[in-house]
């Protein structure tokens, strides 16, 4: 290989007694797509963030070129021609979509007046190749996804000579993230080099020209495409076999009703709404997003307001006005935002674990008892299998995949009766993956209702008994474990009904 545009030599650097980084090499050659690979925790962000500015190593040598270089902040990165696009949004939500796509530019000008028209037209130029979300909007009000394309957006903006893409679309819908990918591609073909960082090997097969490895903050290997398969790459992540990605499926009949929908409507999101989850079963929710999944859980949680609908849990009737309602009433939601709705970041992992249930820890004096809670929290984070330096740490320091086991011991601590898991493996690693779907079986098994709302097709087929399609807040259909397959899902996604050469061919599938 010619001179790497970006070279790594040797990076290490520790958070106090943690070592996140020890002795990394990483080169990225000028016009190539590299997927940097590892599982939550293996030291990715943490090497990203040190190339961008946003971290400084403890030792080791960034070259540009096969130059030397202090990468001092992300200003300086910038100026090297390195940007970066977090997996966590980190837009400005009171600005609007223009405002952030040209935050930088905004903050160095001179002139005393801005043309907005101008801004405004030059925004909607980078933001169609990417979506029509009108610029004029603020960011507040846009869903996850549109942020998310925002951030690429901004990212496209600068005259970059590397691109670091984390996760780029693990909010995506499938149409937008096919467009990414041929900008991707683009960007290739103009010789601007790419760090694809992502837990979805489809992706990372069908676009990149090499694939390296990190396990525990450090280097394992570095191979082209074509010499590995997926399974070459996850076993060097994990160390380990991962011999069955979804656990085994309900045998038999499943059992009584645990939660009954009837008629369930809001006025606009969700519209005659009518299911039953029974136990022992997995129900599975899908749907392109925007199509009012997330919507029908919040109106059944009391988090949106319901106009009408009749609920049932464990054969008694609820009237759910609120969340509190809903958690009395033994009903919980695990929201598709883990880090703005499921956890408190900067509180430690008791204060999470007990946050929605703190009567049952308060004493008689009226203070919270904080030995119970931290009795409560080391008793679910060791049934989760919680990775953690104890449960004073805050949530922060947790890897993804710790985070989202928190956040399930957080609704665990007042003995659900119905689990509602909105993208409950979203954005971690396949080894974590694999162990919440055997945890979701295991509770299913215990007798706890459990709804997995998924953008992932492959885990609706391969995690759930049957699956409810969502089209227009709607039930557009109902998919058994024979009949699930992708086709059948997009189909009913998209307004098609699955026919029986569909079902027939999933049936062989299964």
């Amino acid at each position: 290989m010619s001179t790497p545009i970006l070279e790594i030599r040797n990076i290490s650097k520790s958070f106090g007694p943690v070592k996140a980084l020890t002795g990394i090499d990483f080169a990225l050659a000028e016009g190539e797509i590299h997927a940097l690979c590892g599982e939550n925790g293996a030291g990715k962000s943490t090497l990203m963030n040190i190339i961008a500015g946003v971290l400084q190593p403890d030792e080791g040598d960034i070259r540009i070129a096969g130059d030397k270089v202090v990468v001092a902040s992300p200003a300086a990165a910038q100026k090297l021609g390195i940007a970066l696009v977090h997996q966590e949004i980190a837009l400005c939500p009171d600005a609007t979509v223009a405002e952030n796509i040209y935050m930088s530019a905004i903050n160095g000008r001179r002139a005393p007046l801005m043309n907005f028209n101008r801004l405004h037209a030059d925004a909607q130029k980078v933001m169609d190749l990417l979506a029509p979300i009108p610029v004029r909007t603020k960011v507040a009000d846009l869903s996850i996804s549109n942020q998310q394309l925002v951030e690429i957006a901004k990212a496209l903006t600068l005259d970059c000579r590397v691109l670091i893409l984390d996760e780029p679309t693990a909010a995506l819908t499938e149409p937008e993230a096919q467009r990414l990918f041929g900008i991707v591609r683009g960007l290739k073909a103009r010789g601007i080099s790419v760090v694809y960082i992502s837990h979805r090997m489809a992706e990372i097969f069908s676009l990149c020209d090499r694939v390296t490895v990190f396990r525990d903050g450090r280097y394992v290997a570095t191979d082209d495409i074509a010499a590995v398969t997926p399974d070459d790459v996850v076993r060097k992540m994990v160390g380990r076999e991962i011999t069955q990605l979804y656990p085994d499926k309900l045998q038999g009949t499943p059992g009584t009703s645990l939660l009954s929908v009837r008629r369930l409507s809001d006025g606009s999101r969700c519209d005659d709404v009518s299911f039953e989850l029974r136990a022992g079963e997995i129900l599975g929710i899908g749907g392109l997003i925007g199509s009012g999944r997330s919507e029908i859980a919040q109106a059944l949680c009391g988090l949106r307001a319901a106009r009408s609908g009749d609920v049932t849990i464990g054969g008694a009737p609820v009237r759910v006005s609120s969340y509190s309602d809903a958690v009395k009433a033994g009903l919980v939601y695990l929201s598709e935002d883990r880090k703005g709705s499921g956890v408190f970041l900067d509180m430690s992992i008791a204060a999470n674990v007990s946050a929605l249930d703190l009567a049952k820890l308060t004493g008689a004096s009226g203070l919270l008892d904080r030995r119970a809670e931290n009795a409560q929290a080391q008793d679910l984070t060791k049934r989760l299998g919680v990775r953690m330096a104890g449960v004073g740490a805050a949530v922060s320091t947790l890897s993804g995949g710790n985070q989202q086991k928190v956040a399930i011991a957080k609704q665990l601590s007042v003995d659900p009766k119905v689990m509602i898991m909105d993208e409950p493996t979203r954005g971690i690693d396949v080894g974590a993956k694999a162990e919440i779907h055997r945890l979701l079986r295991d509770l299913s098994r215990r007798g706890v209702g459990i709804i997995v709302i998924s953008s992932e097709m492959p885990e609706l087929i391969g995690l759930c008994d049957r699956v409810l399609v969502v089209r227009e807040g709607r039930i557009a259909g109902e998919l058994a474990s024979d009949e699930l397959s992708e086709e059948a899902i997009i189909m009913l996604a998209s307004g098609v009904q699955p026919t029986a050469h569909i079902n027939q061919q999933a049936h062989n599938v299964a």
